[in-house]
């Protein structure tokens, strides 16, 4: 049984679970995803 897991659900996951524990760095945590999303997007990782 294999999984394969991408970065961008794990990304998500992580990124839900710093807001929800730190409401105060919501756009701190939005601009990291935004970020880490186009730099995945555009390098094909």
């Amino acid at each position: 049984m294999s999984f394969h897991i991408t970065l961008t659900p794990v990304l998500s996951i992580i990124a839900g679970v710093l807001i929800l524990i730190y409401p105060k760095i919501l756009n701190y945590v939005v601009a990291i995803y935004l970020i880490a999303i186009g730099a995945i997007q555009i390098f094909g990782l």
